[in-house]
């Protein structure tokens, strides 16, 4: 029999309630209940929002989250945002899977918060861990697993094309809906910023490989098309000659040479859109090079809800304090295909 785990989850929008989906179907969980602040959610019946879930009200603050050994965070991509929440989930004793793009790893950006966190968590004997599609493993867990298929790696770059019509909230930072001149003053503001994670991809990248970077440089996120028809996403609506797609890219520089090039292009697709499809990786190796090309390109809203998912026994059983995704075995990261229900030949 495996044993059960009690799981909460912190953030009903629509990652959150995707990843309490599939919670509810797994046998070796127990969605035990949610968090929510917001006025249409707190209160309600946690099974009006995710089928099979126990009929329990979302709450809105932690102090009234039923004790779980597991909490999924899916409220913000900003450590600053969501710290008091996860401090207040470890002084618990609840260990906490974050899908946090800048959680994933922040010691560049925010190393006083993480030293707190990890001091905090092991006090109280859980583990943090943030995860998710991108960063998390796409832009730099996958590279570095593919990289020992070489002595050497010389260069890596990605590229990507991340279709977002299954968002909600989220592509607020992306500036999709807004006409060119209203991108380009959100932008300006600091309230358009595009994706929020490539330093900590390249960081974990460039610590994987022993690359002492003299930079990490961040692009200013570009509007990429303007839509010439509106287009519809699950949860917004693109309005013709508003913004449908935007191009963000990062490098990181070693002896003033990009060795880690990183690029995506956020948006909601049209299928005549001129613009490149698909995935790829390059790993530049010093006597083979490494390239994976993916024509369809990786799902970014179920590669996110499944890295989080999949996550949570691995967190379970991980060592106290403050975790990356390269403390935790290959194997505890696997997809876990135990489902209710579910039989294999």
């Amino acid at each position: 029999m495996t044993e059960t785990t009690g799981v909460v989850v912190v953030g009903l929008g629509t990652t959150g309630i995707a990843i309490a989906e599939s919670l509810v179907s797994r046998r070796d969980c127990e969605l035990l209940g949610a968090l929510d602040i917001g006025a249409d959610k707190a209160g309600v019946p946690l099974a009006d929002f995710v089928a099979g879930a126990p009929r329990v009200p979302v709450v809105s603050s932690v102090a009234q989250l039923p004790p779980a050994d597991v909490a999924v965070v899916a409220a913000s991509s900003w450590i600053d945002a969501i710290e008091p929440t996860l401090a207040a989930l470890i002084a618990r004793g609840t260990n906490v899977v974050s899908i946090c793009e800048e959680l994933r790893d922040p010691t560049r950006s925010h190393a006083q918060a993480v030293a707190r966190l990890d001091r905090l968590a092991r006090e109280h004997g859980v583990s943090v861990l943030g995860t998710g599609c991108n960063p998390g493993m796409l832009m730099d867990t996958l590279p570095l697993v593919l990289s020992g298929l070489t002595l050497g790696v010389e260069r890596v770059s990605v590229r990507r094309t991340a279709d977002m019509s299954r968002y909600g909230a989220i592509l607020k930072k992306f500036g999709l809906g807004l006409t060119p001149a209203e991108f380009d003053t959100e932008r300006d503001a600091d309230r358009v910023m595009g994706h929020v994670g490539f330093a900590q991809s390249i960081g974990a990248l460039a610590r994987g490989l022993e690359w002492e970077l003299d930079a990490i440089e961040v692009d200013p996120v570009e509007r990429n098309l303007i839509a010439e028809t509106e287009r519809k996403g699950q949860h917004t609506v693109i309005a013709a000659g508003t913004v449908a797609s935007v191009l963000h890219r990062a490098r990181g520089l070693l002896q003033g040479k990009p060795v880690i090039e990183l690029a995506t292009r956020f948006g909601i697709f049209g299928p005549d859109d001129p613009v490149e499809r698909g995935d790829g990786l390059l790993l530049v190796g010093r006597e083979q090079t490494i390239e994976v090309a993916v024509p369809g390109g990786f799902e970014s809203f179920l590669s996110t809800v499944a890295m989080a998912s999949n996550a949570v026994t691995a967190v379970a059983g991980a060592m106290p304090g403050f975790r990356t995704i390269e403390d935790l075995p290959v194997g505890a990261l696997a997809s876990k295909g135990a489902r209710r229900g579910l039989r294999f030949c």
